[in-house]
């Protein structure tokens, strides 16, 4: 079950969509599909929701919305590029006109001196706009960072919808 924080923020993104009659998609790494989760928790996501991809991996990234191998070797799989990259592939791989995307090190291992736990990069891509990043560094344990990430996450959305 999703604490009460991230559901009703879920919620007013499910309803602030359904009136502007937008739908939306997600690219999740570190979230591994908590972001779509907690929209398709409220009830009516379905007419908002197009689809989620959890690109976990490098080779996921790649396939599934078409972030550039040469683009996460030179840069990592958590930077600002990918993030973008990985909006901008899940919205063109989808029917929704806005989309969230998230790469980060939710930690606690895994993290290195430019890169460490709690680094998160999320992304947001709109149809006929230019792309948004962010770039946080988020406290606590792995369930808090990802939590963190997922609030900020729909967030945007938000900003997108406007």
């Amino acid at each position: 079950m999703l604490p009460s924080k991230i559901t009703d923020r879920a919620s007013e993104i499910i309803t602030l969509y359904t009136k502007v009659g937008l739908m939306v998609t997600t690219a999740e790494s570190c979230t591994g599909g908590m972001i779509i989760g907690s929209l398709t928790e409220v009830s009516g996501s379905s007419l908002v929701v197009d689809r989620g991809f959890v690109t976990y991996s490098n080779e996921a990234k790649n396939e599934l919305i078409g972030v550039d191998m040469a683009m996460i070797t030179e840069h990592g799989a958590v930077s600002h590029q990918v993030a973008q990259a990985m909006a901008e592939g899940a919205l063109a791989r989808s029917n929704a006109a806005a989309a969230v995307s998230v790469t980060g090190v939710a930690g606690p291992g895994g993290g290195t001196t430019d890169k460490p736990a709690g680094l998160v990069f999320i992304g947001g891509a709109r149809k006929d706009r230019e792309s948004i990043v962010q770039k946080h560094l988020f406290n606590g344990d792995r369930s808090a960072v990802r939590q963190a990430t997922v609030l900020a996450a729909l967030l945007l959305f938000k900003t997108l919808a406007d």
